[in-house]
């Protein structure tokens, strides 16, 4: 199993709801830079040393080295794909860390960086997540110590459907890590997906004006932009 600054780290990625913001579109198969939102938090999880990586639900993307897993219960929201997830995982093979990531952040990849270097910090608490600078934490961009996770997961009713990410984390002792608006700036709307590739474009047009040496300095072989 992969560590990160010496703890180990598995990764449950949230692929699904109705994307009724988007006409019933799948969301994570949105292409922002060249990619899909999915292959980008693949990528985040994978680049983090994440094992295992596991998918809910089970999307058509072959080349992806993740762990797919229907939902029990398709539609039943995030918390109930958690426990899913969870559930499917050998207790006595678990990763300290669990890194939770919806499949709509087209900067996944450094939002995920951010949350491992606030491992060093975390010390004694539950985990941490994201916060946009207004404050708002992104409880799905977040890294939870799988114990406490597995523990709050076991307390819900009908395993988690339908219930509200609250539900499941008031329990956990969780800090916040604030980031930049653009990092943790999710796709909702078809605006939120026009603005995410006019961005991607912009960061692409800047980079290939840089000398050779800036650009190897900012590139990560992710597809992160640092």
């Amino acid at each position: 199993m992969t560590t990160w600054a010496g703890a180990h780290l598995g990764a449950i990625l949230l692929a699904g709801g109705r994307g009724s913001r988007v006409d019933g579109a799948a969301k994570p198969l949105f292409i922002v830079g060249g990619r899909t939102l999915l292959a980008e938090a693949a990528a985040a999880a994978a680049t983090a040393g994440a094992h295992p990586i596991t998918v809910v639900p089970h999307l058509q993307d072959a080349a992806l080295p993740v762990t797919w897993l229907r939902e029990p219960s398709p539609f039943g929201g995030p918390v109930a794909a958690i426990v899913a997830a969870l559930d499917s995982w050998p207790v006595e093979a678990d990763p300290e860390w669990t890194l939770l990531l919806a499949c709509d952040l087209p900067r996944a990849v450094a939002a995920v960086e951010t949350l491992c270097d606030a491992l060093l910090r975390l010390a004694e608490s539950d985990g941490a997540c994201l916060t946009d600078e207004s404050g708002r934490r992104q409880w799905l961009a977040a890294m939870y110590r799988t114990s406490a996770l597995r523990r709050a997961a076991g307390d819900l009713p009908d395993h988690g459907r339908d219930l509200a990410m609250r539900a499941l984390l008031a329990p956990l002792d969780l800090r916040s890590i604030t980031a930049p608006d653009d990092l943790v700036h999710d796709v909702d709307t078809w605006d939120d997906l026009l603005e995410a590739r006019r961005r991607a474009s912009l960061a692409i047009t800047t980079r290939q004006k840089r000398s050779p040496h800036e650009r190897s300095a900012t590139y990560s072989p992710a597809g992160g932009i640092g």
